[in-house]
């Protein structure tokens, strides 16, 4: 799992950074909220944001706010690490995005039990991939008009909105349909021929 790490204090993030390193994590670091940013809608985005709440530039509660403002491709979990400690900072935290909060000096093994959290968290989100809202589809051909304004199989777009998989089959009503296609039953009075 990559990890960023974004903090201004570099004694903190040299000390953080390694213990995240010797348990296995790979570890990016950024000093100020704009390094931080461009780490996260990067090429290769960190998974999981550890982010001070003091940072130059672009704070940590702005960089939440950002965080769960954009569309990005995978999702980021944040815990903030700071050293403000009232319930009022708590609540600020959370409620501009951050999905944990702990203070500083933070204690190693609460730290590391709170990154399995995170990892829990988009384990399961990524098992959770749905569609959502309205659907727009023909009433006679039953395609369905993508984001594109283009119209496509029903299954298709699934496919491209889900994790759902198709097999085809067909149901005995179509069955008897295409059978009577290729082989129409005999006529009243007709003579058949063997």
């Amino acid at each position: 799992m990559r990890i960023l790490i974004a903090d201004d204090d570099r004694m903190s993030t040299m000390m953080l950074s390694r213990s995240l390193e010797r348990w296995g994590f790979d570890v990016v670091v950024a000093h100020d909220g704009a390094a931080a940013w461009e780490q996260i809608v990067g090429d290769t985005p960190p998974e999981l944001a550890i982010v001070d709440w003091m940072m130059p530039g672009i704070d940590g509660i702005e960089l939440c706010r950002r965080l769960r403002a954009a569309s990005l491709p995978t999702p980021v979990y944040v815990i903030l690490l700071t050293a403000r400690t009232s319930r009022q900072d708590l609540v600020a935290g959370l409620e501009a995005g951050a999905d944990d909060y702990l203070t500083k000096p933070f204690d190693p093994d609460e730290l590391r039990a709170r990154i399995h959290v995170g990892q829990r968290t988009l384990a399961l989100i990524a098992n959770v991939k749905r569609l959502s809202g309205l659907l727009p589809i023909c009433s006679y051909c039953k395609r369905i008009r993508s984001d594109h304004d283009y119209w496509e199989q029903v299954e298709s777009y699934i496919s491209e909105h889900t994790d759902a998989r198709f097999s085809h089959g067909i149901c005995p009503t179509c069955f008897d349909k295409v059978v009577n296609e290729f082989d129409p039953p005999p006529t009243a009075g007709a003579t058949v021929i063997p």
